[in-house]
């Protein structure tokens, strides 16, 4: 480990020592990239010269340990005692640095929310989903635009499709996807009782073009008036656009903008999107099949949170995490709920390196 951490800080040190020549600012392409690159590998580099710095002090205050002096000696032992713990706790770091990124963590993503079991009470709680999903993007400055939704008259969001855009935004919001459950009183009923329903939620990375191979001759389009709810015209002309992917039977449909040309250029973002989280899961499923016996299945499609409003308890139930802040969560206060998330899958990405 230490031989590959001493690498990537001469690599740290040549890209500084490229971002030091005046004439990088004439190619702004490269400077970008070289910046980027250094930026990448700041965060390993400290923690490696942090714990650098640590060893070669324990190093230094054992050696006083032999002073003639006693007093220079219990000093020397008393810092030794204070930076020892501080070495695992730097390694572990390290290690957590080291693991391969996932390639789709600087991307953009595509969220879409449905309304799954528990009719208008399901709908009710996607608006709420999305509501909090769009607080949280606010806090963390990301932008989210809509693109195209499906809503009911009491309110709720039978179906909303969103792009998120801003900084890593999918490394954050990655490991939502799957179904959201939710337990509690719908306003409609008079005899208090619970009720229980569910909104599945899908976080897929934005497709640039170069990501996805999309042949022409392999889409259907199809041109048509939009409509509202109920049957409702909210256009006068043709420019609601379905996209089907004949390949593999994908559909999507866009009727938000008045253009024909900005709803096709939505929808091929969103069918785009889809294709790569298609291929993402296939290359998902041939690696889960070599290792399903040691780390299990991991099937996106699990229930994986539970929101009970009468308890004010949200529980994540991949890792066993119940929060006694629903209130919050609801607000867009996932961090806590994020970092416990991502801290677990790294720990599950270190033990499958060491098998």
């Amino acid at each position: 480990m230490f031989g590959k951490l001493e690498e990537i800080e001469v690599k740290y040190e040549e890209l500084e020592q490229e971002l030091a020549q005046p004439d990088i600012f004439n190619d702004q392409e490269r400077y970008k990239k070289v910046s980027k690159a250094h930026a990448d590998l700041g965060d390993i580099v400290n923690v490696f010269r942090e714990y650098k710095i640590i060893s070669q002090d324990i190093e230094d205050n054992k050696e006083l340990l032999n002073d003639p002096d006693a007093d220079i000696q219990e000093m020397a032992k008393m810092e030794i005692d204070e930076l020892e713990p501080k070495l695992p706790e730097l390694e572990a770091k390290l290690k957590i640095l080291l693991l391969p990124k996932d390639p789709m963590d600087e991307k953009n993503i595509i969220l879409e929310i449905r309304a799954g079991t528990g009719g208008d009470e399901a709908a009710l709680f996607g608006a709420d989903l999305y509501r909090m999903y769009t607080r949280y993007a606010e806090n963390n400055k990301w932008k989210v635009e809509e693109m195209s939704s499906s809503t009911t008259g009491s309110g709720g969001l039978k179906e909303v499709i969103a792009s998120i855009s801003g900084d890593k935004v999918y490394s954050r919001l990655k490991y939502e996807s799957g179904t959201h459950r939710v337990q509690r009183v719908p306003a409609t009923e008079s005899q208090g009782r619970i009720h229980t329903s569910a909104v599945t939620v899908a976080i897929m990375a934005e497709a640039e073009e170069v990501d996805v191979d999309i042949r022409n001759e392999d889409l259907r389009v199809d041109v048509f008036r939009a409509s509202g709810p109920g049957g409702q015209s909210v256009n006068t002309t043709d420019s609601a656009i379905r996209i089907t992917h004949v390949p593999t039977g994908l559909v999507v449909i866009c009727q938000d903008e008045k253009s024909q040309h900005k709803n096709k250029a939505k929808a091929m973002k969103v069918l785009r999107s889809r294709l790569l989280q298609l291929e993402q899961e296939k290359a998902k499923a041939e690696e889960d099949a070599t290792r399903r016996s040691q780390v299990g299945t991991g099937d996106r499609s699990e229930r994986i949170r539970t929101y009970n409003f009468p308890q004010g308890r949200v529980s994540d139930h991949r890792i066993n995490l119940t929060l006694h802040s629903l209130h919050k969560v609801m607000e867009g206060e996932l961090e806590e709920l994020q970092e416990a998330l991502i801290g677990h899958f790294e720990a599950e990405a270190m033990k499958r390196q060491g098998d």
